[in-house]
């Protein structure tokens, strides 16, 4: 009833703000230029060829002017643009136009007499510049139609890292912005999404519905709050228009059995327009496997967006996205798993629907009103035999439920393009699973030595209570014994299943062992106000702008955030100086929120977490600082640097429960972030362009944990696992002629994250102990002894430290390993992508077919991800991996 309740709020608030006679065109992403076309006497000029260009994004558009000398180009984003004018028997015209509003822009363009002089308004260098305080990424279509892509689930996550600064690639579609781990966030079309897309917690829009990109990796202006490491604004496809449909038919078959099929239209009038986008995938390999051999990886996807625009006059216009995606898909199996016939699986369902409305009450002044409701459905699903799950097995259904209400008043005139608006967010979380123990050493009552001296728990399930030890030759894990492991838990003890009749002395209601039952229902309320202006005053751009948020959930917090930047552009030297500062209220992931957040006593959950579980987790407070330039060579190279600093208190990160998809976050102190991030990119050059991205960012994290289950005194500081020295992506492609065949090439380097509990020697002669590894942990991290490596049936057991190693980690020499500056990592990759492909194979007019072939890993680079990433465990990077694409154009 709640839920219901503050939809019908949220919508009735909107449809109030509708019935307001004049109200609502423009997304919040993109803009509209309008104007007309006229001759010397003022005489309208009829079919003239209207051109806006960006070159770095490769954003490109054409379109004609109409009997009356009109032109208009709508759902532009955020850009400058290079606008040309061609027309027979008149010289050719052209000038910069900067878009940075929902405000249109209209221009009015007067031709010169062919042979006469004209008048150009562009400065030679300056369209590959931006004189904007804040360091970002544009990319359009352009380029990520032929930009070889890794995943097919997750493709907008392979684009953002492989096209962005600074972003480090995980596995399963998981990206870490600018040293973080999930602090990124969304705004499609002007709805905020802040919550994680990663394809083990929601469903992305598919690319196929995405027009460009920009990621902005600066300071977040006053209007992005919650998550902004990186905010990533999409602007959605639009058929408003697009007088003659226009849309394709594509399907591709792969390795690993990987099948999509696609199709997209678009069409409408300069009034209305409809764009819709349906597309397929069936893979063998959906999610990364701990193993390079797939084992268990089996997936689907299905996506279906639709976009409408209506524009009721000229200064109303209705915009609606509606979207759904389900995915199901198995949870990969190591050789351990797959010896048990581990078959685990999960489905996300996800929808997205956002009305909004825009009214432009004059030409320097924009309303924007909308609303949005997304919800994502997650179920995990055990084995049929839950003793086959190893470890532990689990059932759970969580959802997340984001509904809310934007708004916000855009004004642009002189100097000023000032914006103010506010956003409210209801969530609602629901959060079910059961769980059990399977396996009879996990919870052992007695323990034992092992070859290698250390004490373990006794595999033998007919062992129940402590009492028995000593009679069968064993020692008591109890908290009195020195050489307990983790004591024995009679709470836990009533949910081993590997134990089915659990001793009457433990405690247990029941007399068989029973799953343990977690039910927990919250509602998140926030509340963003914001105001800021961009002030451009000569060669100096100032952004000034200030936002307060108010939190109510689970804790409560609010915080003034001032926000503000400067840019000067030394047009002599075409340079762009850049200096932001940020101050950033973060508030707390939602997915597994309540779970994490448990305060009242519970045996079951204090037995597996600690005596110091539960520490509630309140929002983050960051200060962030930034320092970068731009400089052009000519016109056809321009390098885009920034310095980034961020001091974070309640620095967030993710916990698990024990070997389960249950992810949780926690807190720690702080964390002390910098690095520098650089772009280097080479617009069109007789049909070859080129684009290098680079990254080096410390991440720095800080004890104690504060918040979450699990928390602990410890102090100190670590390299958190998603911290990486250096990472780089070169794409070059080449294209001699737009009706001749295209190739692409990618090169991505990666230093390695930091690695989970890998073994080490602490001298140089005490042998290093390895029984903490099983023997296919011990085979996926590539360790050896000298010439002695583990098999499934034979793993080391101890090594002398001067002939321990790994080929797949860098494990630090003897008495060297520090967790701040000398943690072991995964080792150093090389990967090698290519794509090559021909748009037009029958040199069709109006319709043609395409063809593309794409390689990833061209190598066969055997390489990892990460390894028992406290998050993720451990993944491999894809193997090689072949596709054909075929594709039908109208």
């Amino acid at each position: 009833m709640r839920v219901r309740d503050s939809f019908l709020g949220i919508f009735g608030v909107l449809l109030c703000l509708l019935a307001v006679p004049g109200i609502v065109n423009a997304q919040s992403n993109s803009g509209t230029i309008s104007g007309t076309v006229a001759d010397p006497s003022a005489g309208v000029v009829a079919n003239a060829t209207v051109e806006i260009h960006n070159p770095v994004s490769r954003f490109d558009r054409t379109t004609t002017t109409d009997s009356s000398g009109n032109f208009s180009f709508s759902n532009v984003p955020f850009n400058p643009y290079h606008l040309s004018v061609t027309a027979a028997g008149f010289a050719s015209y052209a000038q910069d136009v900067d878009v940075r509003s929902g405000v249109p822009i209209t221009i009015k363009v007067s031709l010169a007499v062919a042979g006469t002089s004209s008048t150009v308004t562009v400065e030679a260098g300056n369209d590959l510049l931006e004189t904007d305080p804040n360091f970002h990424t544009d990319v359009d279509r352009a380029l990520f139609e032929k930009l070889p892509l890794e995943s097919q689930s997750s493709s907008i996550s392979s684009l953002v890292t492989l096209a962005s600064p600074g972003v480090v690639a995980d596995s399963n579609g998981l990206f870490h912005g600018l040293g973080d781990h999930a602090e990124n966030s969304f705004s499609l079309d002007g709805q905020p999404i802040t919550d994680q897309q990663s394809k083990v917690f929601s469903n992305q829009i598919p690319l196929d519905a995405i027009q460009s990109l920009e990621v902005i990796s600066g300071a977040p202006p006053a209007e992005y709050g919650d998550k902004t490491s990186l905010v990533i604004k999409a602007t959605t496809r639009s058929g408003q228009g697009v007088t003659t449909p226009h849309g394709s038919v594509n399907a591709s078959y792969g390795s690993f059995g990987s099948s999509t099929a696609g199709f997209d239209l678009a069409y409408g009038g300069q009034k209305w327009g409809n764009f819709i986008a349906v597309n397929g995938l069936n893979t063998g390999r959906f999610l990364d496997p701990p193993e390079f051999q797939v084992i268990h990886s089996k997936g689907n996807e299905e996506n279906l967006f639709d976009r409408v625009d209506f524009q009721l006059r000229n200064s109303d216009t209705l915009h609606l996205n509606a979207g759904y995606t389900r995915s199901w898909f198995q949870q990969p199996n190591s050789f351990d798993s797959a010896a048990t016939n581990q078959d685990q699986r999960a489905q996300i369902q996800t929808y997205n629907v956002a009305p909004s409305w825009t009214h432009l009450f004059s030409g320097t002044t924009l309303l924007t009103v909308g609303a949005f409701v997304r919800h994502d459905g997650f179920n995990y699903y055990p084995s049929a035999d839950p003793l086959s799950d190893l470890s532990e097995t689990l059932v759970q259904h969580r959802k997340l439920t984001n509904a809310g209400l934007r708004s916000d008043l855009s004004y642009v005139k002189g100097r000023h393009n000032i914006k103010a608006g506010a956003t409210f967010q209801h969530t609602f979380l629901t959060e079910n699973f059961n769980f059990g123990i399977t396996d009879p050493g996990l919870n052992s009552p007695c323990i034992q030595q092992n070859v290698a001296g250390d004490f373990v728990g006794v595999p033998d399930p007919t062992l129940t209570n402590i009492n028995q030890c000593v009679p069968n030759g064993f020692q008591q894990n109890v908290g009195t014994n020195p050489n307990a492991t983790t004591p024995f838990s009679t709470a836990l003890a009533c949910i081993d299943l590997s134990r089915p009749t659990p001793d009457p002395s433990n405690g247990c209601a029941n007399p068989q062992s029973v799953l343990f039952l977690f039910h927990g229902h919250a509602d998140i309320k926030e509340l963003g106000l914001y105001v800021q202006d961009t002030i451009t005053a000569g060669n100096w751009t100032f952004n000034i702008g200030i936002r307060g948020d108010l939190y109510r959930g689970l804790s409560h917090d609010a915080q003034p955030e001032p926000r503000a930047g400067v840019a000067y552009n030394i047009k002599k030297t075409n340079t762009v100086l850049r200096l932001s500062y940020a101050r950033i209220m973060e508030t707390p992931f939602n997915e597994n929120l309540i779970f994490a957040s448990q305060i009242t006593p519970n045996p079951v959950i204090t037995d597996l977490f600690g005596q110091n579980s539960g520490a509630p987790i309140r929002a983050g407070q960051r200060n962030e600082f930034h320092a970068g330039f731009q400089q052009a060579f000519g016109k056809f190279l321009v390098v885009d640097a920034d310095y980034l600093w961020k001091h974070t208190r309640n620095a967030y990160d993710f916990g698990v429960l024990l070997n389960t998809p249950i992810f949780f976050p926690i807190a720690w102190h702080n964390s002390k972030i910098d690095g520098a991030s650089i772009r280097v990119s080479m617009p069109n050059y007789h049909g070859l362009t080129a684009f290098a991205v680079m990254g080096h960012v410390n991440a720095r994290f800080f004890f104690p944990q504060v918040g979450g289950l699990g928390s602990a005194p410890a102090t100190g500081v670590f390299r958190i696992d998603h911290d990486q020295a250096f990472n780089q992506t070169t794409h070059v492609q080449y294209q001699p002629h737009r009706n001749w065949p295209w190739v692409a090439f990618n090169w991505r380097y990666d230093s390695g994250l930091v690695a989970g509990a890998v073994p080490f020697a602490g001298d140089t002669t005490t042998p290093v102990d390895l029984t903490g590894l099983s023997a296919d942990q011990q085979m996926q991290a590539g360790l050896f002894c000298g010439s002695q490596r583990p098999t499934l049936q034979a793993p080391l057991t101890t090594c002398a430290p001067s002939q321990y190693g790994s080929t797949r980690l860098k494990i630090p020499a003897p008495g060297t390993e520090n967790d701040d500056h000398n943690p072991p990592r995964v080792r150093p990759r090389n990967l090698f992508d290519a794509s090559v492909g021909d748009d037009n194979l029958f040199r069709g007019d109006r319709y043609k077919w395409s063809l593309r072939l794409t390689a990833i890993n061209f190598t066969n680079k055997t390489a990892l991800y990460n390894f028992l990433s406290t998050f993720s465990g451990t993944h491999f990077v894809t193997p090689r991996a072949y596709t054909a694409e075929l594709g039908f154009h109208f």
